[in-house]
Parts: C-alpha cells; structure tokens; sequence
C-alpha cells in the first residue's frame, strides 16, 4: 500500500478522523499502541486493503505539543501545531481564573499567541470582571468580551482565529462549542450544558475536532476541563507569567523562587502594585502543584 500524507482532524480514543493531502476525510485507525496521534497531527496512513479505513502509521515532528499530566501523572498531549489559544471563561459556571492562569503559563511556554474571551457578556458579570480582565489587558493579553448567543463581538473572535490553527480551551459550560457553532454558521457541534444541581460543567464534548472556519484559519474545539495543569518541571513555572518572568530578572539571586527569598524583585513588584496580587498567588499555586505532580510521576 502507498503511504499518503494527513492531518488529524477529530480523534475517537483509538480511532481518528483524517484529511487526505487531496482534501479527502477518511476514518483512520492507529497502527500499534504506541503512536498516539491528537488533532494537529500531521500524519502518514495508508489504505486497509477491502476497508473503508486507514491505518495512520507515522506521526511526523511536532512545532508545538499542548500538554498535561493525567491523574496517574503520566503527560497526555491535548494538542500539536497549534498558532494560538484563546483561553474562555464565563460568568456561569464561576469563573475560575487560576485555570485561565495556567493555560496562559502553557501557551506562552509554547511560544504561541494567547487571548482570554469572556462570553456570556449578555448576562450580569461579577464585580470583579473588570479588574480582572484589565490585568490581562496590562500585561499584554488581548481580551474579549462576546455572547455566542447574542452575536455581540463575534467578529473580533473571528479575527482572532482567522489564520493557522488556533485552540479553544476552558471550564466545561463555558460555551466553547455554541461559539464555534455561531462561527461556522451551523449547529453540528455538539454543545455542553450547565448541570443544574452543581452549576458545573458535564463533559459532553468527549472528542476534539479541527474545523475549518468560513472566515479563515482553523480552531480544534477541546473537551472541557474541570481542572488543568501544564506539564512542566517546577524551575519553568515563573517563565510561564511573562511580568513575573520579567520582574525576576532583578532578582538578587538567579535561582529566586519568588516566594521568601530576600531581595526578590517579584515580591517587591507584588507589594508595589505592579504585578497582580491574583495572578502572584496563581503562580505561587501552580508552583506547589508542579512539585506534587513531578512527585507522582517520578
């Protein structure tokens, strides 16, 4: 069988949704148990003789992996090649800005553009949304406001994701699903609901899928989170906070914590009022589970 060039556009466990070099979309299975494709992936598959099915038989070299470690501490890759990630929040369920934070810390240690999009904007928001989205604004993070219900400011998220293959991450409920619906015009996504007895997300969006947008550029549209952590060794954590990785380059000693060390330019700019006292205690949170989750898996 001749081999073919792929992209992988929505995953099944162990079987995969594939786009042939010719724009053809076939079903794929996985040769062996240890290729484990993710959608990005840009593959080689070959036909299965007297099969509708291929079998993907090579995962060519990754730009970029976003990843995480699961509950056994193993690292999972959620995505590959990806050029941005809009990170999602909403003011139902509850925001949980500490997981906004730590996608964040992923894609800047990636080295790909990030924005928060709060939606939800047609509904009554918390007091605090304004300061909170600000710090984002201060730092250098676009943010946007938007209702993929109403229609209000979807077209700044459209020109957010209008070139290469962008990421949409978040709590479960936050309407990841229904804004993509909103951007392709269609409603074949399928989209989370909002459980009335916890007021948490259900994880209905079982599988990531590529879609290909009508304005250009392409989003995988991931399974949403109740909780997430990068997958990154304790010594990287500061370098995924860009103005306390900034900060910490007038730190008395190079090997500064940020948490009691003395002369530490972190905590100075904390108590100045130049680094946020939330986004300080984000990072002083992922730093200690980053040590607890590196103590699992080794």
């Amino acid at each position: 069988m001749t081999a073919e060039s792929g992209l992988v556009v929505a995953t099944y466990s162990r079987r995969m949704g594939l786009r042939l070099s010719d724009g053809k979309e076939v079903d794929a299975r996985i040769k062996g148990k240890r290729l484990r494709p993710v959608c990005g992936d840009h593959v080689e598959a070959e036909p299965i003789r007297n099969e509708t099915d291929w079998l993907i038989t090579r995962i060519h070299g990754r730009s970029n992996e976003l990843r995480r470690p699961n509950l056994r501490g193993k690292i999972e890759v959620l995505a590959a090649n990806i050029d941005r990630l809009l990170v999602m929040a909403a003011g139902t369920p509850q925001p949980d800005w500490a997981i906004v934070d730590r996608y964040l810390c992923a894609a800047e240690l990636i080295s790909v553009a990030a924005a928060v999009v709060y939606n939800k904007s047609d509904l009554p928001a918390d007091t605090s949304l304004d300061e909170v989205l600000a710090d984002y604004d201060r730092i250098g993070y676009v943010t946007v406001r938007c209702s993929a219900k109403s229609g209000d400011n979807l077209e700044l998220v459209s020109s957010l994701l209008s070139d290469g293959v962008s990421i949409i991450v978040g709590q479960s409920g936050v309407g990841k699903s229904s804004l993509i619906n909103r951007l392709l015009g269609d409603q074949q996504q399928r989209t989370a609901s909002i459980s009335g007895k916890t007021g948490e997300g259900r994880h209905t969006t079982v599988n990531s899928a590529l879609l290909q947008l009508p304005g250009g550029g392409a989003v995988i549209d991931s399974p949403g989170v109740r909780d997430y952590a990068p997958a990154l060794q304790p010594e990287d954590v500061a370098a995924g906070f860009r103005e306390i990785a900034s900060a910490a380059q007038n730190c008395r000693f190079a090997n500064c914590n940020h948490l009691r060390e003395p002369g530490c330019a972190v905590k100075q700019a904390v108590d100045d009022d130049m680094i946020s006292k939330r986004r300080y205690d984000s990072y002083r949170h992922l730093l200690a589970l980053t040590r607890k989750l590196n103590a699992k898996r080794y």
